[in-house]
């Protein structure tokens, strides 16, 4: 068989629903040259080092195909897209985003990357959806660009790539950020990053800091610092979301409900105050969950069964996780026609408001 024809034998069929994926990553050039310049500083942070560090300087495959395809937006990543069936992309800015800059060059360099993203979301208005990214190290900044970006550019939902220089959204001086997409109704996505300096040295020395187990550890760290801070008593109308089946929190509710409430009650900490509700039920009503990078239906059956089937979407996590037979195989998933329709494709046409 030629090279065409395996092309061919490996592409999904024919479904009676669109496949939009929610999770998926650009980087602008320009972007990549200030993570070089960083990079070549003074003491860079080491899940920097270990993360960009790594793709940006290894000749490995997989290294350059992803700092290849992290720059399209155009016809390489259409050309991608319709190999494996995918009819619209969520797209985002990759992790760590802006969020490893200073506070001057991300407050700026967030606009440029949104206005990239716009321009590729008109030229490709039926393919192509954008998140607005922001810089949390100027909390009012980013509330003004979370505002510019939905009301005037058309972006939809907005990305925030964890932790930003070992900060958390968990602390009120954030909280501008919250506001500013509740008020504007549109989601956040909470997106891995690696972990901060104080958290990434017993992970990094075993090579477990990155996608493997680092990224999930710390980003479901970032999502219940955010729950049992109260941020969703203060904003309950506030949506976000998490990918990688949710950081594995709902394998955890059980657990999580039954220690917060014992942690309240023993008053070890000052910082763990009581909630309105339980842990878990903020997961069910303020989070929707994604299955970017985890083809597997146990877990997707699952987590539709604990969230409910209104709240797990479909995500691939392009580039980095480019896999077709993934989509083929989720294709087969054993489910309702009508839950697995929601799962690809209404369930985002609702979060982000997809015309």
């Amino acid at each position: 068989m030629n090279q065409p024809q395996a092309a061919a034998a490996q592409r999904p069929g024919k479904v009676d629903y669109k496949r939009i994926a929610t999770e998926e990553a650009f980087a602008p050039a320009e972007m990549l040259d200030i993570y070089r310049r960083i990079l070549a500083g003074p003491d860079p942070d080491p899940g920097f080092v270990s993360l960009l560090g790594f793709y940006l300087s290894s000749q490995s495959a997989r290294a350059r195909h992803i700092v290849e395809y992290l720059q399209d937006l155009g016809e390489k990543r259409l050309r991608h897209m319709d190999e494996a069936g995918i009819d619209r992309q969520i797209i985002a800015l990759t992790a760590p985003g802006v969020q490893i800059m200073d506070h001057d060059t991300a407050v700026s360099f967030a606009k440029v990357a949104n206005d990239q993203l716009s321009d590729a979301v008109r030229r490709h208005p039926d393919r192509f959806s954008g998140m607005v990214a922001v810089a949390p190290q100027n909390p009012r900044e980013a509330a003004k660009e979370i505002e510019r970006g939905v009301q005037k550019l058309g972006l939809t939902g907005v990305i925030i790539n964890s932790h930003t220089h070992g900060e958390y959204l968990s602390d009120p001086k954030f909280w501008e950020i919250f506001e500013a997409a509740e008020a504007n109704d549109t989601p956040i996505y909470l997106h891995p990053n690696t972990p901060p300096r104080n958290m990434i040295e017993p992970l990094r020395e075993c090579g477990l800091d990155g996608a493997i187990y680092g990224f999930g550890v710390e980003t479901g760290m970032h999502a219940l610092r955010i729950i049992t801070a109260g941020v969703f008593d203060r904003f309950p109308k506030l949506q976000m979301i998490i990918g990688h089946m949710g950081e594995a929190l709902p394998f955890w509710a059980y657990r999580l409900d039954y220690m917060h409430t014992a942690t309240v009650r023993s008053e070890r900490y000052e910082c763990m105050k009581p909630l309105k509700k339980k842990p878990s039920d903020y997961l069910k009503e303020n989070f929707i969950i994604t299955n970017s990078g985890v083809a597997w239906e146990p877990a997707i059956k699952f987590t539709q069964d604990f969230m409910g089937a209104d709240r797990v979407m479909y995500a691939m996590d392009y580039p980095y996780q480019h896999a077709i037979d993934e989509v083929i195989a989720l294709d087969g998933l054993d489910m309702a026609p009508e839950v697995k329709q929601a799962f690809f494709q209404t369930n985002a046409e609702r979060v982000f408001r997809l015309k």
